[in-house]
């Protein structure tokens, strides 16, 4: 099969769905290779190096589509490009269909099949064609570069001799996978990052990252936020509220916010109000990147930079990506190269469009003069995070309750312990010599004392801990000392062990403090 990659028409549109690489592995595949001549310039990828990739350079749109049997492309298909389209020929883009009704019924009529790269399902074996994703991370990270071009002062805090200069505070709303890139990047610049998404159960991966999970006091059981494939579901009316009291909460002392926030199929719900934006200081700057489908903020304009009457900086830019265009072309074509490889099961170029493929009908949205949007549900289940059971802090007084209720449950362990051990005791006494009753004892009260002390230690200072105090095992040298001199043969023998066994541990514990010491010593 010809695979073809064409020229974006959309103004501002640097991205390429082909790269040098990308093509190098489509013919391992058994595909020959097309490009539309200039298609990867703004990219960085200039007509000689396809060429030396053994890409064939087409020099229009209209003669790449005519030889071509698979046409890539980023953005979704004009007019235009649609009509071109054949019967047979297969279109894998981006097509957002729930979105392009009327694209979608262009389509259907010309015959070909549409693969649109926006619905591919979000299940684990897809996760390596997952182009929203990698544009999602590409637009995340270039959201908090764009937000510190325009805040005009350090994310990270200083001390100079000039003064102190306090980090910058930044809020990110939505914890996604372009959330999850803006948090990693705030956090890394040094900024004092929180993050709010309306799935709890994100909170983790939030906190490990660095950043501060915002929580709400909200107690609705229904409410997870979490819905099929990974997504945010919409809010209750009444956590919407909640969600928006705390904003206002933050806004006054935040000085970056960041929102991600989407619904498939939905507008973009607005969660930073005109009045959240009058409270922000000066010189503050949010950066809307659900931009495109409305905006979370109420003052976003699309593609444009807006300066507010009270200095704060609104950013609705849509091609975040596409400022990055070498980054986001190499993964993209990536997606689609491994798109290509479950078309291509045989690796002999020849495709089979197998639409009882989870992944491969997920993404079809036109096949054979039939619109096949919106797909059936994956038969496998969705990456979505479980959602952790809501544990209930407990209050002073059910502390205090629980700690009595422990330490009577020990106590009355301990004390039917103690009780066995009389028994035996008093039964080993009524049939054992005197002389054997004395060592015995010695010995019980020996392990008692030593598994109370040890038992209650902390696993984490056992290492440390242990490598020091192993210096009590010199008591069992003394107490070995004492009896090597005995009478009896048996008891002498056990004594010599102990002392040898002793001697071990000692010298062994000393040594292994001296190495851990030393790991920490410079060189």
């Amino acid at each position: 099969m010809k695979v073809g990659a064409l020229k974006e028409i959309k103004p501002g549109e640097a991205r390429v769905a082909l790269t040098p690489d990308s093509a190098a592995q489509l013919q391992k595949l058994g595909h020959e290779c097309l490009v539309q001549s200039g298609a990867g310039e703004a990219a960085g990828f200039n007509d000689a190096t396809y060429e030396a990739a053994g890409v064939t350079v087409v020099a229009d749109a209209a003669a790449l589509v005519d030889g071509a049997d698979i046409v890539i492309k980023v953005r979704e298909p004009e007019e235009a490009e649609v009509k071109r389209l054949r019967a047979g020929q297969t279109l894998i883009s981006f097509f957002w269909p729930a979105q392009n009704e009327a694209m979608l019924d262009a389509a259907k009529d010309t015959g070909a099949t549409v693969i649109a790269m926006d619905m591919v399902p979000r299940i684990s074996r897809a996760q390596k064609m997952d182009a929203l994703s990698s544009m999602a991370n590409i637009a995340g990270y270039r959201a908090v570069i764009e937000a510190g071009n325009n805040f005009g002062r350090f994310f990270t805090g200083q001390v100079t001799a000039a003064g102190k200069i306090p980090p910058a505070r930044v809020l990110i709303v939505g914890a996604g996978v372009a959330g999850l890139a803006a948090i990693g990047t705030s956090t890394s610049l040094g900024a004092i990052t929180m993050a709010f998404d309306v799935r709890p159960e994100v909170s983790e991966q939030i906190e490990s990252m660095g950043a501060e999970f915002v929580f709400l006091e909200f107690d609705e059981p229904a409410q997870d936020g979490a819905a099929t494939g990974g997504y945010a579901a919409p809010s209750s009316p009444e956590f919407r509220e909640k969600q928006l009291e705390k904003f206002r909460e933050l806004a006054p002392t935040t000085d970056i916010v960041i929102t991600t926030a989407l619904i498939p199929g939905r507008p973009a719900p607005k969660l930073w109000t005109e009045d959240m934006v009058k409270m922000m200081k000066p010189g503050s700057v949010i950066i809307d990147l659900a931009a495109e489908k409305g905006g979370n903020c109420d003052l976003t304009v699309m593609d444009e930079r807006v300066v507010t009457e009270n200095g704060v900086i609104i950013i609705g830019y849509t091609d975040f990506p596409s400022r990055m265009a070498t980054q986001s072309s190499t993964l993209y074509a990536t997606n689609i190269r491994h798109m290509m490889t479950d078309l291509t099961p045989e690796k002999d170029g020849v495709v089979n469009h197998n639409m009882e493929d989870d992944v491969i009908r997920g993404a079809t949205v036109a096949h054979a003069g039939e619109i096949t949007f919106p797909p059936p549900p994956p038969k496998v289940a969705a990456i979505a995070a479980k959602p952790k059971e809501k544990v209930k802090e407990l209050t002073p007084e059910e502390k205090r309750a629980k700690e009595v209720a422990a330490f009577k449950a020990q106590t009355k362990q301990q004390v039917t312990l103690i009780a066995v051990a009389a028994v035996l005791l008093l039964a080993v006494g009524l049939v054992a010599p005197a002389s054997f009753m004395q060592h015995f004892i010695v010995f019980v009260l020996s392990v008692f004392i030593g598994f109370q002390v040890i038992w209650n230690v902390a696993h984490s200072l056992h290492t440390p801990l242990m490598a020091v105090t192993n210096a009590i095992s010199s008591i069992i040298i003394l107490g070995a000392l004492i009896q090597i001199g005995s009478s009896s043969l048996l008891i002498t023998v056990l004594a010599a062990a102990g002392i040898f066994m002793a001697s071990i541990n000692i010298f062994g514990g000393f040594l292994v403090t001296r190495r851990m010491l030393a790991m920490f010593q410079k060189s």
